[in-house]
């Protein structure tokens, strides 16, 4: 790392988000300051104290108010700063179709300003689903490029994949210093309080016992604490301008998911292992749109393939066994504390 890189101010979007918590754990234990936009400045408080428990230097940590919908306030918030790591990114709600215009213009919001303000580093996070070819048998390369799908139950991954590829065009157009990283699925134990939804809700609905049975579902799961620390390799690797980084694990199916927890925690010992035949997912789905997402992953291995980001930036990633216990273990606590 150069020395304006290990010591100067980078932007990270989308604050309070499962992701940025870490990333800015990891920032600051690498001696970056931080500033953090937040969208609503109630939850700044309480995500400092979540933060200021397991990092270094949270003198070093700023909120500031802006919204990805919004041009007011993100000048202010590039002002002075030597990188954005824009994590941030729209959250589906009932499949809102206007979900891939948001998650377009909020990219293109940040990265004009930036360019506008002087600053060129940017490391962007995209997803997993940005870089799949039509041959799910295939391994996943960071050169591939995935098609949006255009139906509605998959309008959050299509809005990565138009947000990514705009990226992409105004790095070239902007003439700035851009990085993708490709998070695949993210378990591990949130900063602060759990959220009621996302990706670690799969663990929540095996500790509730929410289902009898598990469909034929699997994930190529990544520690987010790992996923956080790629974002920081990236940031402090001039070779990294330019390149795109699939962040992932282990590929586990939910079955294999709900073993591990059985075998690792005395609380887990009565959460159902028995497998769901595929055709009554699908039956489910028709009345389910929750299941109707899903149908079309049902038996599928999906391999993806990290190892340009360990070698090129030497990252690694923890055993998937400790990820799924320490993710289920702060389910439990903050169960207990509520």
């Amino acid at each position: 790392m150069s020395e304006t890189a290990s010591r100067g101010t980078v932007l990270v979007t989308g604050g309070t988000g499962y992701l940025a918590g870490w990333l800015i754990v990891e920032l600051l234990n690498s001696g970056y300051r931080v500033r953090a936009s937040v969208r609503d400045t109630r939850r700044a408080e309480p995500a400092r104290q979540a933060i200021l428990e397991r990092s270094r230097g949270t003198h070093s940590l700023q909120f500031v108010q802006a919204d990805l919908l919004d041009d007011e306030g993100w000048e202010s918030a590039l002002d002075g700063v030597e990188a954005v790591l824009h994590t941030a990114s729209p959250m589906p709600f009932d499949h809102d179709a206007d979900l891939i215009t948001s998650a377009r213009e909020g990219t293109r919001r940040i990265l004009t300003t930036a360019a506008r303000v002087g600053v060129r580093r940017v490391v962007f996070t995209s997803s997993g689903t940005a870089a799949r070819s039509g041959d799910p048998s295939s391994t996943t390369t960071e050169h591939m490029w995935s098609e949006p799908s255009g139906e509605p139950l998959h309008v959050y991954p299509d809005s990565k994949i138009y947000a990514e590829r705009l990226a992409w065009e105004l790095a070239d157009e902007l003439g700035l210093d851009l990085t993708a990283v490709l998070p695949s699925f993210m378990q591990g134990p949130p900063v602060g309080a759990p959220g009621r939804a996302g990706t670690i809700d799969v663990i929540r609905r095996l500790l509730n016992r929410a289902m009898p049975a598990l469909p034929r579902l699997g994930w190529n799961i990544v520690d987010v604490r790992d996923e956080a620390r790629l974002h920081v390799l990236a940031l402090g690797q001039p070779a990294a301008i330019g390149e795109r980084y699939n962040g992932s694990g282990t590929f586990l199916w939910y079955r294999d998911v709900a073993r591990i927890l059985r075998e690792g925690l005395p609380e887990a010992k009565k959460i159902p292992t028995r497998q769901l035949p595929d055709f009554l997912v699908r039956l489910a789905a028709r009345r389910d749109p929750h299941l109707a997402m899903i149908v079309d992953e049902l038996g599928i291995v999906r391999t993806v393939d990290s190892s340009k980001a360990r070698r090129q930036l030497g990252w690694t990633s923890r055993d998937v066994r400790t990820t799924i216990l320490d993710t289920a273990r702060a389910l439990l606590a903050h169960d207990q504390q509520a």
